[in-house]
């Protein structure tokens, strides 16, 4: 982040409207503890789970199938982004680790994103964005979302992508 520091203003505001991260990406940010909840699927959510597989499948991709845990570990960065009023991926490495410990994750990737309104939009910006697509397009088995808004009504969104 601290080469973030040295680009213009507005390469700080696009990378900040969108990001993605691989677990290839070495966090150093103090762990978070995984306390998860598994809130109940919302519209805008499946919506996004629908549309990345439809992609998927009109590539002859395999459809990537949901999965409870992976939906609470989304959940609870969403809702550090909401209540920090940022989009990062902070703790990506403690998610990771997370994952690969207790469901046998071989490879983690996620896409964030903030203020779409909705799922259209947010997939439509991960698919013009090279390293948000290649998440989509990759290699992975399982996936989930969380979509959260903001006391302002803007939403923050995490789509963890893995491999078992």
């Amino acid at each position: 982040m601290k080469l973030l520091t040295k680009v213009p203003f507005l390469t700080f505001v696009v990378l900040c409207l969108f990001s993605c991260s691989t677990d290839s990406i070495d966090d150093k940010a103090d762990a978070i503890e995984m306390n998860l909840v598994t809130p109940q699927a919302k519209k805008i959510e499946v919506e996004i789970l629908e549309l990345i597989n439809n992609h998927r499948l009109s590539l002859g991709l395999n459809p990537l199938n949901d999965m409870t845990i992976v939906k609470s570990v989304a959940y609870n960065h969403t809702d550090y982004m909401v209540d920090n009023n940022v989009v990062s991926h902070d703790n990506f490495f403690t998610r990771s680790n997370y994952l690969k410990e207790n469901i046998g994750a071989k490879k983690v990737s996620e896409n964030v994103a903030y203020g779409y309104t909705s799922a259209q939009s947010v997939v439509n910006a991960w698919m013009r964005s090279e390293g948000h697509k290649a998440n989509i397009e990759g290699d992975f088995s399982n996936f989930d979302v969380s979509a959260e808004k903001n006391e302002e009504g803007k939403w923050y969104y995490t789509n963890i992508f893995i491999k078992k």
